[in-house]
């Protein structure tokens, strides 16, 4: 069974930055692209970024480009997104996602098939 950790959430002010990380277990790491999701109070989780399987190819919204990369280590099974000028906006619980075929697009939660259980992430102004 595929397991996924999220961790690193917190509190920070705007401007600040966190990283994020995810840690996966029971399957083959490498074998996965993973996303990035986001859920704030009342709405709909939202496609932050995602990394593909070889690590070298990665996608973002646009609400986040410039400010946010992903990137893996396959040695340590883990994903991280360095969150840099966070603004209040970015507000959520941050879920990672794991997929081994990408069919409809990155950005469509339907793709993947692992979730984590969230990690929460405050930004005050």
């Amino acid at each position: 069974q595929v397991q996924l950790v999220e961790s690193g959430g917190g509190l920070v002010q705007a401007g600040g930055s966190l990283r994020l990380s995810c840690a996966v277990s029971g399957g083959t790491f490498s074998m996965y692209h993973m996303g990035w999701f986001r859920q704030a109070p009342g709405k709909e989780r939202e496609f932050v970024g995602a990394t593909r399987r070889n690590g070298a190819d990665t996608d973002y919204d646009d609400s986040v480009k410039g400010r946010f990369t992903i990137s893996r280590d396959n040695t340590k099974n883990t994903v991280y997104p360095q969150m840099n000028g966070l603004k209040a906006e970015d507000t959520a619980i941050y879920y990672c996602a794991a997929a081994l075929l990408i069919r409809r697009g990155v950005s469509d939660r339907n793709d993947y098939s692992y979730w984590g259980q969230g990690t929460q992430v405050t930004v005050t102004p």
